[in-house]
């Protein structure tokens, strides 16, 4: 066990090595896009956001994505029935703001997730009106020059779409929010200048001639998840996808211990059906960690019992905690340039990136090991079973 123990924890502290340099890249990514000019493109777009359920800070949220400073654009808030509490909120947000916008009623999901059929809906009433669509989710925040900067890039018609992803503020000062937001941390340092980035629904901007061309509403059909389906499309249309990080969204986040749960075994179980490749290799990483400290811990309590010599196995099992650490402090370090409205935010709550950083790996392999069971996730009130990519079975509340 001690031969193991150490080849583990070799490995774990080179992968800690190589995480702390991808880490520092990502950080000098940040540095060098924060100040970046939002260029002078500036298509029509028609921004896209499904609502469901009155949720903490929609209206703060929503006020945001109709108070853009881009000149040219109409919103379409889509949701599945007139009586969605949402509703009343989008209308005291509607008389505050000249801005154009549609509401979309697109009834009852059959066969797929209720946000892509919110989307699917608004996209059908926009239609050929717009050059460019663009993508928002109602629980984030992003400031005035968002839509500007997403928008920018997609100058190089040769782009497939633009992506960025959120940013989670714990609300209620709880271990279990900002858990989750340390959980979701990790995911936005996975994009960067590299050919693997994946869209996320929550921010995503593709010419509305590339959105038609990669056949993005047929592969919606059946599905559960508007991005990964919208990264399938790209890939197999061989049309490239460019992270942002400068549009990073802010997105306040509160849950209590079942919402961490359902939250995190949802989105493990999506990548699982959707992107297995990378639920496999992020399941061996998470389990390679958790094995290598729980292995040195283990071998320590022996050898005190037996009166051996066992620091040196603690400090060593101690070491990936450290550097996964040392990696949240980077990641803290570049959304500060990215997000410097929210600074003092990210300070006082900085404990919950940094620290935290070591226990994630642990929650991740749990909901790694739940979706290997399971294909069944709670998704705002909504219960599915997702058979394929391109099959979702609605269930019973």
């Amino acid at each position: 066990m001690l031969i193991l123990f150490y080849a583990l924890i070799v490995e774990q502290i080179l992968q800690s090595l190589y995480n702390l340099w991808d880490g520092l890249r990502w950080l000098h990514l940040a540095q060098r896009r924060a100040g970046s000019h939002s260029g002078f493109y500036a298509p029509s777009v028609a921004l896209f956001c499904p609502l469901k359920g009155a949720e903490p800070g929609l209206e703060l949220n929503l006020a945001a994505l109709v108070g853009f400073d881009y000149p040219n654009y109409e919103i379409y808030f889509s949701m599945a029935s007139v009586d969605d509490p949402a509703r009343k909120i989008l209308e005291r947000v509607a008389t505050g703001t000249k801005r154009k916008i549609h509401t979309v009623l697109a009834g009852r999901p059959e066969g797929c997730g209720e946000k892509v059929n919110n989307l699917r809906a608004a996209v059908q009433q926009a239609g050929a009106n717009f050059d460019v669509y663009v993508f928002a989710d109602s629980d984030g925040r992003p400031g005035r020059s968002w839509l500007s900067k997403m928008v920018a890039p997609l100058a190089d018609a040769n782009l497939g779409a633009v992506t960025t992803f959120r940013w989670l503020f714990p609300q209620t000062g709880g271990i279990w929010s900002a858990l989750a937001t340390a959980w979701n941390a990790p995911a936005a340092t996975y994009l960067g200048e590299h050919h693997r980035n994946f869209c996320w629904g929550g921010g995503t901007a593709i010419r509305r001639e590339r959105f038609e061309q990669a056949n993005v509403f047929e592969f919606w059909n059946g599905s559960v998840s508007d991005d990964f389906s919208m990264t399938h499309a790209l890939r197999q249309a061989a049309l490239p996808i460019q992270f942002a990080p400068e549009c990073l969204v802010p997105a306040p986040f509160d849950c209590d211990a079942a919402g961490l749960l359902e939250f995190t075994n949802r989105q493990l179980v999506i990548t699982r059906v959707y992107e297995s490749r990378l639920w496999s290799m992020g399941g061996l990483a998470h389990a390679l960690y958790c094995g290598a400290i729980l292995l040195g811990i283990g071998l320590y309590f022996g050898d005190l019992i037996t009166g051996a010599p066992a620091i040196h196995l603690l400090l060593l099992a101690a070491v990936p905690p450290v550097l996964s650490m040392a990696r949240g402090v980077l990641r803290l370090v570049a959304v500060m340039e990215l997000l410097p409205d929210w600074k003092s935010k990210l300070l006082s709550d900085g404990w919950a990136w940094t620290f935290l950083a070591a226990v994630v790996p642990f929650l991740a392999l749990w909901n790694t090991i739940v979706a290997l069971f399971t294909r069944q996730i709670r998704w705002r009130g909504m219960r599915y079973e997702l058979l394929s990519p391109g099959q979702t079975k609605i269930l019973p509340r």
